[in-house]
């Protein structure tokens, strides 16, 4: 029957989507904006901790880079792969940061991570390959792998292990059909990182089971005390690898849709097309603020860090002093992921609670996936002074849960 003839008789629109498409995940924080939104038309004052992005403004010399790239007319098409600049700019930066040498040929610059993470498991992945995946995590990277008809193997992050990849537990979820590890260190939604020992030992396991690693590390430089360790710094890694960084975070550029791949040179022609036939290019001047932020951001990155430390380290007297709860330290990103489980509600009730009852919005753990259950997700994106509020409205109301 004819598409026409279809409407004609009233047929649900939604029969004409291809199947594909209803592997598609949306994102539970969207789901609890809306309420927020709702209850702040109402009059209340909502704290916001559920909210991933840093609440610090893009450096000014970033901004004023983009405003004059774009009154000097940096406004047309540019390749498909990022302009030079920036492609050099990202070498220098993986070389300063991760002591890791790559070349121009090697990096696509992509509108935002998310690009990165759809485009590379579309490349990489047949239908039916299997994916190794963090749980609790982004919820990004089940949705697509769905999406492109690989199976999600959930590797489960405990809170006993410091919510770090367990590299035994690792092995055995692995089978013949195998093809992938997605990584991302430090990680969202827990906080946590992993160890050079670790990092290591997932690197032998890639080698040893001949499997690509898809690794996000779109928060590198927000660690505290400690270094960032990619898995692209391991003898033999490089051309099984691709590695995902972005602006949003480091350099408070949520809204400019910038992040780049480094990956293999014969991979990356093939991003490079892909990109090509889904958006042509990105943005021109953003590349350009993106030049910036890489080669002159490091005090605003620094600056920023330090005041994220604060705040996780006053969370963690804060969290202490809670009865019911328990959490595990976060040694970077910018999220606390404490245990509730002791009160008897799920996570998406005790949210749902802290919402309407104390006036804050946070995240419940199964925004990033089953193992998520019994946690909530703290973002630590606010103010010292409002995150204070925040813990004195969430004491008191899970007080009158104790009674």
């Amino acid at each position: 029957m004819k598409v026409i003839e279809k409407i004609k008789k009233g047929s649900n629109l939604k029969a004409f989507i291809a199947n594909r498409v209803f592997q598609l995940r949306g994102e539970g924080a969207f789901e609890v904006l809306a309420q927020v939104t709702e209850l702040e038309k109402q009059g209340k004052k909502i704290i916001h901790l559920e909210i991933g992005q840093p609440d610090f403004d893009t450096p000014y010399n970033v901004k004023q880079t983009a405003i004059q790239a774009i009154q000097e007319g940096h406004t047309y098409y540019v390749p498909s792969a990022g302009i030079a600049d920036l492609r050099k700019a990202v070498c220098e930066y993986m070389k300063r940061t991760r002591n890791i040498e790559v070349t121009p040929e090697e990096v696509v610059i992509m509108p935002g991570a998310k690009p990165v993470i759809f485009l590379s498991f579309l490349m990489l992945l047949e239908e039916g390959d299997e994916v190794i995946y963090p749980d609790p995590g982004f919820p990004a990277y089940r949705s697509i792998i769905d999406f492109v008809g690989a199976k999600a193997v959930p590797l489960k992050l405990r809170e006993e292990d410091g919510f770090r990849v367990n590299p035994d537990e690792m092995r055995k979820l692995i089978t013949g059909r195998t093809k992938m590890i997605v990584l991302n260190s430090p990680h969202n939604p827990t906080g946590s990182v992993l160890t050079e020992e670790e990092m290591g030992a997932i690197a032998r396991i890639a080698q040893e089971e001949d499997l690509l690693v898809f690794t996000d590390e779109v928060y590198s430089e927000i660690v505290y005390g400690r270094r960032h360790v990619s898995i692209l710094e391991f003898p033999g890694m490089r051309e099984r690898t691709v590695v995902l960084d972005a602006f949003s975070k480091s350099f408070a550029m949520t809204g400019w849709r910038l992040g780049y791949a480094v990956l293999p040179k014969e991979w990356a022609e093939y991003l490079t097309l892909l990109a090509t036939n889904s958006y042509s290019c990105t943005c021109t001047f953003t590349q350009m603020a993106g030049v910036e932020a890489l080669l002159r951001g490091d005090e605003a990155v620094k600056a920023m860090v330090s005041e994220f430390k604060q705040r996780r380290d006053f969370l963690i007297e804060r969290l202490q002093d809670i009865k019911g709860l328990s959490f595990v330290r976060p040694e970077g990103a910018f999220y606390f992921f404490p245990n509730i489980r002791s009160f008897g509600l799920s996570s998406k009730e005790m949210s749902q609670y802290l919402l309407e009852e104390a006036g804050v919005a946070l995240l419940p753990g199964t925004c990033f996936g089953d193992f998520g259950e019994g946690y909530l997700r703290i973002s630590y994106s606010n103010s010292l002074e409002n995150i204070a509020e925040a813990m004195d409205r969430i004491d008191r109301a899970l007080q009158k849960l104790r009674i």
